[in-house]
């Protein structure tokens, strides 16, 4: 992406609908596996899990913070960059834990295809940004547009 708008182009680009589908499809699965965690396995059920396989319990809150609160910024296209970076060591976290259990998915306590999955789509997303088609703040955008190689405000007059 060139980070050009929609107007200043002209046309609809691919990778603006590819950052759109994966930032909508990703935001959703992450709020449907934070609202599992509270309502079907419930907070005190997540806490005592996540001690069962040796994790501290209030890192059953940081994740289903993250999957709830990251999941709506996806969806939303804010920050979209952090969120898919910050979002990865929970991936990393979860691929680990499965790791015992085989690759496929469908093996007897999850194998870690699925959470590897997760973690390099977040990283394309990071790559991808959020598209033409999310809500912006100018400000923050421009800070961040200090850091990005390819954008437009950063060239060097010759």
């Amino acid at each position: 992406m060139t980070g050009q708008s929609i107007a200043a182009k002209g046309a609809i680009s691919n990778a603006d609908v590819a950052a759109l589908i994966l930032r909508l499809s990703m935001g959703s699965l992450f709020i449907a596996h934070g609202l599992l965690k509270v309502l079907v396995f419930t907070i005190p059920g997540t806490v005592g899990f996540f001690e069962s396989i040796g994790y501290p319990g209030f890192f059953a809150y940081l994740v289903i913070a993250a999957e709830l609160g990251g999941g709506a910024l996806l969806i939303l296209g804010l920050q979209t960059r952090l969120v898919s970076l910050g979002l990865v060591p929970i991936l990393i976290g979860a691929t680990l834990q499965h790791a015992a259990n085989g690759w496929l998915f469908s093996a007897e306590g999850g194998g870690w295809e699925f959470p590897a999955l997760w973690t390099v789509l977040l990283v394309v997303q990071a790559l991808l940004g959020p598209g033409a088609y999310a809500l912006r703040f100018g400000a923050v955008d421009s800070i961040l547009a200090k850091f990005r190689l390819n954008d437009p405000r950063n060239a060097v007059a010759a």
